[in-house]
C-alpha cells in the first residue's frame, strides 16, 4: 500500500474546513477544568486526565528513540508500515485503515461528516464530551440518553430519540464510567437505526477490558467507524498517534473534512514496535486491573459508592458537590478529574499506580472526613435531553 497524492491533493480543497472545526481532546477537557493546575510535578498525583503512567513499552521507546534519526525526513513509507501491519493483525484491508495523530480529530471529522442539523448526533450520558461539543459547535442538535442500569449505552432508547439520526456514538468501554456496551447491543444498533446513519465506536479503552472488539464488522462493511488510540494502555498520550477504521466509502468521508494527517515519526515507529510485543497488552491490562480492584476493595470497605469499571478509570459518587471534593483533593496535591451534569456528586477517577492510588485513598478518606460546605445539588439523569 502507498499513499495515494494526487487524492491528497484533491481533498486538500478541504483545508480551510478543517481549521474551522473545534478539536476537543481530553487534555483540553482536564486543563479546562483546572487552569490553575501545575502542568507536571514530582511531589503530586495527576489522576484526572486517563493518562497511563507507565509511558511507552520498553520496546516502544528504544524504536523512539531509534527514530530520532529519522525525524529529518518524512518517511510516510514508515506509515505505511504500520497501516499494513495493524491491517493484517485484524483483519482488514490497508484502505479500510488510517492513521491520525490519536483519536480526537477522527472522533471531531466523523461528527462534522455524519451529523447535520437535520440529522442529529445521539449521544449516551454520561459519555465523553468531544462529540456534543463539536456538534454544539457547528450547530448540530445532540440527544443525550441515559445510560442503562448497568451503565451500558441504552441503544433501544437512542434509535427512539431521533427518527433520523445521523451519527450514533459509543465509547465501550466508556468514558467517564469505564463500562462496557456490549457488543450484541452494537449488532442490534447496526440492525436497527435509521437507513444511512452511521455508528462512531470509540475504542479507546478496549484492551482494558474483556469487551469484544468490533473491528470485525468495518471489515464486513456495516455502517461503522471505529476509533482506536495509542494514548491510554499504550501510554503514548503525549505522542499522538491513533486510528480511524472504516469501509473505503466512509473513510472518504471523514477525510474529505480532516484531510490527510501526517503522524509523528517517532509516534510512528513506537506504535509499530508496540504492536508487535505480544505480551504488552495482557501485561498492562493487569497491571491496570491489580491496582484497580485494590481501589475498589478499599472503596467498598469503607462504604464509597462507585460504578464497577473495566477501564483504567471509574466514576466514584461523593454524594456532595463534585467542585468541593476536586478542589479538596487538589489542595493535597492528588489531582483528580472532573464531574458530568448527569451526575453532579459523581467524580471520574483515572487509575495510576499502586502508590498513587495508595495517595488517593489517603487523601480521599480525610476529605470524606471533613464537613460537607456546599448545597447538594439534585441528581437528575432519568431522562433522554437535547444537548445545550
Amino acid at each position: 500500500m502507498t499513499f495515494d497524492r494526487r487524492s491528497f491533493l484533491r481533498t486538500a480543497g478541504f483545508a480551510s474546513v478543517a481549521a474551522a472545526v473545534a478539536n476537543f481532546t481530553e487534555a483540553q477537557f482536564a486543563l479546562a477544568q483546572r487552569p490553575d493546575m501545575p502542568r507536571f510535578s514530582r511531589d503530586a498525583v495527576f489522576i484526572n486526565a486517563n493518562e497511563n503512567p507507565l509511558g511507552p513499552c520498553d520496546a516502544a521507546r528504544a524504536a523512539m528513540t531509534a527514530a530520532v534519526s529519522d525525524c529529518g525526513r518524512y518517511r510516510d513509507d514508515l506509515t505505511v508500515d504500520l497501516i499494513n501491519f495493524f491491517a493484517e493483525q485484524n483483519g482488514l484491508k490497508p484502505d479500510y485503515v488510517a492513521p491520525y495523530p490519536g483519536s480526537s480529530q477522527p472522533l471531531t471529522y466523523s461528527v462534522w461528516a455524519f451529523a447535520h442539523k437535520e440529522r442529529p448526533l445521539v449521544v449516551g450520558d454520561p459519555g465523553y464530551e468531544a462529540a456534543g461539543h463539536t456538534a454544539t459547535f457547528a450547530g448540530i442538535p445532540t440527544f443525550k440518553v441515559p445510560l442503562t442500569g448497568t451503565y451500558a449505552h441504552d441503544v433501544k432508547a437512542m434509535v427512539a430519540a431521533s427518527p433520523n439520526a445521523g451519527l450514533y456514538y459509543i465509547a465501550s468501554p466508556n468514558n467517564p464510567t469505564g463500562t462496557v456496551t456490549p457488543r450484541a447491543d452494537i449488532e442490534w444498533l447496526l440492525a436497527n437505526k435509521p437507513k444511512g446513519s452511521i455508528v462512531l465506536l470509540d475504542e479507546a479503552y478496549i484492551h482494558f477490558s474483556d469487551a469484544t472488539p468490533c473491528l470485525d464488522l468495518v471489515a464486513q462493511d456495516k455502517d461503522i467507524v471505529v476509533l482506536r488510540t495509542f494514548s491510554k494502555l499504550y501510554g503514548m498520550a503525549g505522542a499522538r498517534l491513533g486510528f480511524v477504521v472504516a469501509r473505503p466509502d466512509l473513510m472518504k468521508k471523514v477525510q474529505e473534512i480532516g484531510g490527510w494527517t501526517f503522524c509523528p515519526i517517532t509516534a510512528v515507529q513506537g506504535g509499530l514496535a508496540a504492536l508487535k510485543d505480544p505480551t504488552v497488552v495482557a501485561k498492562r491490562k493487569q497491571i491496570n486491573a491489580a491496582a484497580r480492584q485494590e481501589t475498589f476493595e478499599w472503596l467498598t470497605s469503607k462504604s464509597f459508592p462507585f460504578v464497577p469499571s473495566e477501564a483504567n478509570h471509574f466514576m466514584l459518587d461523593t454524594k456532595r458537590p463534585t467542585k468541593q471534593v476536586i478542589d479538596a483533593m487538589a489542595a493535597k496535591k492528588i489531582y483528580i478529574g472532573r464531574a458530568w451534569p448527569a451526575w453532579p456528586t459523581h467524580v471520574r477517577i483515572t487509575v495510576g499506580t499502586r502508590d498513587e492510588m495508595s495517595r488517593f485513598r489517603a487523601a480521599f478518606q480525610q476529605v470524606m472526613e471533613a464537613p460537607m460546605t456546599a448545597n447538594l445539588p439534585s441528581h437528575q439523569h432519568t431522562r433522554t435531553e437535547l444537548f445545550s
